[in-house]
């Protein structure tokens, strides 16, 4: 059997693994475990040199798994002005002058999670002049599908007095013809972020596609930094799988550069993004990508697509009008032919597909597409995805069980659960459509596969919060049910939940001798921790393939 290289002992070892759900400590051997057990069975397969962790009665679980997030952006964001918690003019004009005057060589003055509700109205170009007018400013909501700019952004980036834009984005206008500041969706703020340099990072979720021009040997090695600073905040909170929901192959040729210097410290998912502008002729590539990567450390084999935007903004597609715009439900971002011509192709080619579908409507059409795919391909275990669904009508809940169809949820997305706040977003939901919006229990209690995850940077990436977040819901109305599910769903939806949606639960999301040696030990005991205090609570060490990657001090 050979011996350990790294044991942990005296710890309450949760494994996932239901033939054998607990154990005191585990041995690794290198990248797989060898063994679990009793303290005194374990220490006995130390081999020479082999490190001993005291886990001293805290939970061990497998490496949690983030099942989307944008690792790159968020890397980068962390050095931008955070203004999560940020509200009305004062306090909004003291973060953006510190960080003003700290800064005063940046290109832009980017700060990011700025709330919809900020100075309790739509921000405009004016407010923020009003604190910086000469230095061009550009603020996003935590949501990334909304920026404000100031008037000085707005002029060097020529849309002041607008531009035509594709379905489904808006330059919001003012009166008097010129914009009010207000950039909804990605390709009305783009090129505002044009401005930053910052192209190369910005690539795999603005287009997809490869940078242009493609970057020199230097250019990549700069971007390294941002990207390591997002795996070494993923570490600290105990993730050791990421399944990243933008990307490129320059994405991954950065994370392969950090593999061959030995400082990539998770392993990572990286989809073809399938922006509108694409042809189906170009999931070719999606094919060759797949194959290009394809290991534990680095893979894609998955096709990322938008359906719709969000709620605040008014961009998610709904089956009903928004309550305060008569007429209005959201533009789809693709037609339901074409929609189906996609996941019909992408599945016939042995792709996974994860579509982000927030309104009813745009669930009700991605699932229609994989219908489609599923009468035209036969019935296949693909495990296709749809990401968010924050509003779904109750006809369509039972077909994500029909179609194998997995419920991408994040537990700190549902205003008044964490960071965000119930209004203004509650107001553009019906309200006899409220008992519908968020669903977990209701998905889980009707066969869906759930799986969890932040989307961070739009919200806070630690799961130990977001565990927390799903296990104490608010319930938003009368006669609305119960959302909230327990800590062991909770823990599942975050380890083998995550394993399983990437068809890797053979190897990963259980603590089980043959797996890859990949575990979390947590500052304390979960299960005697009071659900409301858990969030509190933080990660003591993170390991993944044998390694310690993060070690609190």
């Amino acid at each position: 059997m050979g011996l350990a290289t790294l044991i942990v002992i005296n710890g309450r070892v949760l494994t996932m693994d239901d033939t054998r759900p607990r154990a005191e400590a585990v041995a690794l051997q290198a990248e797989r475990i060898l063994a679990l057990g009793d303290n005194d069975t374990i220490r006995e397969l130390a081999g020479r040199g082999c490190r001993i962790i005291d886990a001293q009665g805290a939970t061990i679980l497998p490496g949690f798994i983030e099942s989307h997030l944008h690792l790159f952006m968020g890397g980068n964001e962390l050095a931008h002005l955070q203004l999560l918690g940020v509200h009305g003019p004062e306090a909004l004009a003291k973060a953006l002058t510190d960080y003003a005057a700290a800064h005063p060589d940046a290109p832009m003055l980017l700060g990011q999670g700025c709330d919809y509700g900020i100075y309790d109205r739509s921000l405009t170009r004016h407010d923020i002049d009003a604190i910086i007018a000469d230095r061009p400013v550009l603020f996003t909501a935590p949501d990334h599908h909304t920026a404000w700019a100031n008037t000085r952004a707005l002029e060097m980036a020529g849309i002041l007095n607008g531009r035509d834009l594709p379905t489904g984005n808006e330059i919001v206008m003012a009166e008097d013809g010129t914009a009010t500041g207000e950039l909804r969706e990605f390709k009305a703020f783009e090129p505002v972020l044009q401005l930053t340099g910052q192209d190369r990072i910005n690539a795999g979720i603005a287009t997809g596609e490869e940078p242009v021009p493609l970057p020199t040997h230097d250019e990549l090695i700069a971007d390294l930094e941002p990207m390591e600073r997002g795996l070494q905040y993923c570490a600290r909170h105990g993730f050791t799988s990421l399944v990243n929901m933008d990307g490129n192959r320059y994405t991954l040729l950065v994370l392969s550069e950090l593999r061959r210097q030995g400082r990539l410290t998770a392993r990572v998912r990286v989809p073809f993004h399938y922006r509108p502008h694409r042809e189906v002729a170009d999931l070719a590539g999606a094919t060759t990508l797949s194959a290009e990567f394809n290991d534990d450390w680095l893979a894609s084999g998955f096709v990322k697509l938008f359906m719709d935007g969000v709620i605040d903004s008014e961009t998610a597609v709904c089956l009903e009008d928004y309550p305060d715009t008569p007429g209005w439900k959201g533009d789809p971002l693709h037609s339901a032919e074409r929609f189906s011509e996609i996941a019909i192709e992408a599945d016939r080619r042995g792709l996974q597909i994860a579509v982000h579908a927030i309104g009813d409507g745009a669930v009700r059409r991605v699932l229609d597409g994989y219908e489609a795919a599923r009468k035209a391909n036969g019935p296949r275990d693909s495990r296709h995805r749809i990401e968010h669904i924050e509003l779904i009508h109750r006809d369509d809940v039972p077909r994500l069980a029909e179609l194998g169809v997995v419920a991408s949820i994040q537990p700190s997305h549902p205003p008044g659960s964490l960071d965000f706040p119930v209004f203004p977003t509650m107001d553009k939901i019906p309200r006899h459509r409220w008992k519908d919006a968020y669903l977990a229990r209701d998905l889980a209690d009707a066969g869906a596969h759930l799986t969890f995850a932040s989307d961070w940077p739009v919200a806070d990436i630690n799961p130990l919060r977001s565990i927390q977040a799903a296990i104490t819901r608010p319930v938003y109305d009368e006669g609305a049910t119960d959302q909230s599910v327990t800590l062991m769903e909770a823990l599942k939806a975050y380890t083998i939940g995550g394993a399983w949606t990437e068809h890797a639960e053979d190897r990963k999301g259980m603590l089980k001798p043959g797996y890859l040696s990949d575990l979390v030990i947590l500052s304390g005991d979960i299960e005697a921790t009071a659900p409301e205090s858990i969030g509190a609570m933080s990660v003591a060490t993170t390991i993944c393939g044998g390694r310690v990657v993060w070690e609190a001090a």
